[in-house]
């Protein structure tokens, strides 16, 4: 029976350059591609290797090479198709190689020559690095030639402390395994720069193929054909069909493999059993990218996503990335692109937005509301079944995109949150990113997607966004309000708002918008129903250093000087350098008399969004307003904490696995390599036990239910016991209450006054850990005022924690309360984050109660769940695609 490895070690990944590779552990089926990939290495790499010449391998090197055990001995192989391109592995060292550390291997590279350059062996390194982790190799050592600058380099630039000695004609390089900073930000660099590279070659092919464009009127392919001569693409276009010689009057080939040129890109709208055959031929004509308008695939069930599945590997293996199946296509408005592959007939203008649907039948409609309101994009994708994908890919294109200011997402289901929120969190430092999420992502998945239902409320996904600094809105129609404010008018500086209008009625209400919202509106400017440019400008000149933020109300009750008003409300807002919106004359999006001149028609920086009514304006301004300030707030780092005993939590947990398998784990013990103390507890079964444990842990005590399902009822714990009496009556008070089977326990009564509180960790299979902080108050969980973040926090993660709950006042002395020890409570909650983050073993984390007083926290009580860890956690681990 032959060795088995880790499912988890095979992964599609994208290279350097946009294209993508699979990678898989050796097998000794490969010895056929192994010969002829070796058959196309020159001298130089066989010389690199070998350290000399080398020109063929023998059976015995290519059955040594493809024959491994997956444990002391590894190797990975990238493919592109049915072809090796390149190979890595490690031989773990022993006595005989001059060295008695077990914990160290020896590593070789070797990639094709016409693939070298492309970022295969960086990948191959993180993934060959995972597997050593696994198998308890923590340092690489690879012997080098001197004149080996490529390699040497390639070692240093790794990110992992290196070091380097020369000796007999040979550097030895040794590379410390452990993750450092450094290496982490390499990582990521590399997978940004390779994905936004695909998406980006997806945007701007020089070329196109539409396969399936048919000559009947209003056809899919036709469809898709017109608008693309429509939109002027700067480059050829074309046509496939096997049975006609023009379409829309251009000419038509047979097959893709017969186009004389090179094709960038293909549509795909063919009946759906037909696609993957087209998937092959352009994977042989060499086809960078596909989008697949086709349906038949993951929407229509079982069948359909199989088909899908296969799809996304085929291309995937030839170095294709995928838009689709079943979606509206792709659109770039860059004047030296004029991309139109999509089925909408008519696109918004060139514009600073960057627009991702992932629903294709919506997208239609979602386009035309940009254009109604006068809003331009940079780029648009409709994703469909967003079985490659997805938009997660377009955030890594956008973040680094000088064209899009802006970025819209409309998302119905989340396919990897943890890496969404990661690189939301890093786009939004720099351009503001808005989210409007359909209940599918929470409430069940719509038939044809893959993502299971998620565990955590819609509440806790909300906060996580917030976390990233996302700003998520209801509907569509709030998330074009927003997009027009954030693409043509500043940040506001605080929260203070200006109200400027002709009629008190409307005033008041953006008044009372304001203050719902959460925003600090200055007495408003009434103007009169006959107020004109001068009244607005005089107005405006006087509450300019009052406010941050200006809501201009224009309604008159008969037609007049509009143009007059809208010149001098534009004006302002360029002079003053803050945010002004309008509800001017109740018109919706850009009116012309608001514009500002922008490129292409589209509007431009300091053209004025107009709202409907007062309230939508007031609104989207608030969404702003919070952005704005979580952007001004430091991001952070993980504080570094000097007492964590990382490895002996590690310890504990493998213990517990090793002994009895998944389940619970002493949390006190868990707790106590992170520097958290939990209050001991002794569970008892008399009334003479409680006494005694009273006396051993110190007067006055409490006498509770040790059961984790009853400790929260009413009635089900005694306070401040002080004598042996109360502690006798206490004892036979709960078991006639609740049982004569029921343990409870005695532990010393902590500090008062003080806030019962209660910390939880929940490892949720996409997320990852997740930390939630919340009252212990019936009354707070009933009306669930619960705050979530993901781990690990930072400092103003775990301030933001505390800071988000309704109840967060009876902490800071509200109410009648005493103020208590926040910053206690702050330093424990990232020591939770901490734990969460460092154990993916970690299945569930209670800590409840937890009692916050005025001179520091007490953990009363805590439970842990461990399970075992099946690959690295979502967004965690060497870069792969999902």
């Amino acid at each position: 029976m032959e060795p088995r490895y880790p499912a988890h070690w095979e992964a599609d990944v994208v290279l350097a350059d946009g294209g993508t590779a699979h990678l898989r552990p050796i097998r000794p089926q490969d010895a056929g591609i192994l010969r002829a990939f070796y058959s196309r290495l020159s001298d130089q790499s066989i010389y690199f290797r070998f350290f000399g010449p080398h020109p063929r391998l023998s059976d015995r090197e290519v059955t040594w090479f493809t024959t491994v055990d997956y444990v002391d001995r590894v190797a990975l192989i990238a493919t592109l198709g049915t072809e090796m391109v390149a190979v890595v592995r490690f031989d773990r060292m022993n006595d005989t190689d001059d060295t008695d550390d077990a914990d160290s291997a020896e590593v070789a590279f070797l990639v094709e020559d016409a693939h070298q350059g492309r970022g295969v062996a960086s990948v191959l390194m993180e993934h060959l690095r995972a597997a050593a982790r696994e198998r308890g190799i923590k340092r690489f050592v690879a012997d080098v030639l001197p004149n080996n600058a490529r390699m040497m380099a390639f070692f240093r630039q790794a990110g992992y402390t290196a070091q380097s000695q020369f000796e007999d004609g040979v550097v030895r390089m040794t590379l410390d395994l452990a993750a450092t900073e450094t290496s982490r930000e390499v990582t990521m660099a590399r997978e940004h720069r390779a994905e936004a590279r695909s998406i980006e070659r997806l945007l701007s092919p020089t070329s196109v193929v539409v396969v399936g464009a048919g000559r009947e009127a209003g056809g899919v392919g036709q469809t898709v054909l017109r608008n693309l001569l429509a939109a002027d693409f700067n480059g050829p276009v074309y046509p496939v069909h096997r049975e006609v010689r023009a379409v829309a009057g251009v000419r038509a080939y047979k097959s893709v493999s017969a186009i004389d040129g090179d094709v960038d890109l293909a549509v795909v709208a063919v009946p759906a059993d037909a696609v993957l055959d087209v998937v092959e031929e352009c994977a042989r004509k060499g086809v960078k990218g596909l989008v697949v308008v086709s349906s038949g695939f993951g929407e229509t069930g079982a069948e359909g996503r199989t088909r899908q599945d296969r799809l996304v590997r085929i291309a995937r293996s030839y170095g294709l990335r995928v838009v689709g199946p079943n979606c509206l296509g792709i659109a770039n408005t860059d004047p030296r692109v004029r991309l139109n592959a999509t089925l909408a007939a008519r696109l918004p203008g060139r514009g600073r937005v960057g627009f991702f649907s992932q629903s294709g039948a919506l997208g239609t409609a979602l386009l035309q509301r940009v254009a109604q309101r006068g809003m331009g994009i940079s780029t648009f994708v409709s994703a469909g079944n967003r079985a490659d994908v997805s938009g997660n890919d377009l955030l890594q294109y956008w973040q680094g995109d000088e064209a899009t200011d802006v970025v819209l997402l409309y998302l119905e289901s989340l396919g990897n949150p943890r890496k969404f929120a990661r690189l939301a969190r890093r786009t939004a430092r720099k351009k503001p990113v808005v989210v409007v999420k359909s209940g599918g992502t929470t409430r069940g998945v719509p038939v044809g997607h893959s993502a299971p239902v998620l565990r955590l409320p819609d509440a806790a996904i909300s906060a996580l966004f917030e976390q990233a600094g996302v700003i998520r809105v209801d509907d569509l129609a709030q998330l074009f309000d927003v997009a027009q404010l954030l693409a043509y008018q500043p940040l506001p500086a605080g929260p203070r708002v200006g109200v400027v209008s002709n009629s008190d009625a409307l005033a008041l209400l953006a008044v009372d918008a304001c203050v719902a919202a959460g925003l600090e509106p200055c007495p408003p400017a009434n103007l009169g129903a006959g107020a004109g440019a001068g009244e607005y400008r005089e107005a405006l000149a006087g509450m300019d250093d009052r406010v941050d933020a200006v809501v201009a109300i224009y309604m008159p009750p008969v037609p007049g000087n509009a143009a007059e008003v809208a010149a001098e409300l534009v004006r302002v807002a360029g002079e003053t350098g803050k945010p002004v919106l309008a509800t001017f004359e109740g018109r919706m999006g850009m009116p012309d008399e608001l514009r500002v001149p922008g490129e292409g028609g589209d509007p431009g920086k300091g053209s004025i969004p107009s709202y409907p009514a007062a309230e939508e304006a007031v609104r989207a301004l608030a969404h702003v307003v919070r952005y704005a300030a979580w952007r001004d707030r430091p991001q952070g780092a993980t504080p570094s904490l000097d007492d964590v005993d990382t490895e002996g939590a590690r310890a504990l947990v493998e213990d517990v696995l090793a002994g009895g398998g998944p389940g619970e784990i002493d949390a006190t013990g868990l707790l106590a390599e992170y520097g958290l103390e939990v209050w001991p507890a002794e569970p008892v079964h008399s009334a003479e036990e409680a006494v005694a444990a009273a006396e051993r842990l110190g007067w006055p005590v409490v006498v509770r239910s040790a059961d984790p399902e009853v400790v929260h009822r009413a009635g089900t714990v005694w306070l401040g016991l002080s004598d042996p009496g109360g502690v006798r009556r206490a004892y036979d008070d709960l078991t006639a209450r609740l049982g004569p089977r029921v343990t409870l326990s005695v532990q010393r009564m902590a500090p008062q006054p003080a806030v019962r509180t209660m910390v939880r960790v929940v490892d949720d299979p996409h997320f990852g850990a997740v930390v939630s902080f919340g009252l212990g108050e019936i009354t707070a969980r009933l009306l669930g005022d619960d705050a979530f973040r993901m781990a690990p926090l930072t400092a103003e993660d775990a301030a933001g924690l505390v800071r988000s709950l309704r109840a967060a006042p009876l902490l800071f002395g509200g109410y009648g309360y005493p103020p208590v020890a926040v910053g206690a409570l702050e330093d424990l909650l990232v020591r939770v984050g901490r734990l969460a983050d460092e154990l993916p073993e970690l299945a569930r984390l209670d800590l409840d109660p937890v009692l916050v007083g005025e001179g520091g926290v007490s953990v009363l009580g805590a439970r842990a769940v461990i399970r075992d860890a099946v690959g690295p956690r979502p967004d965690r681990g060497p870069r792969r695609l999902r």
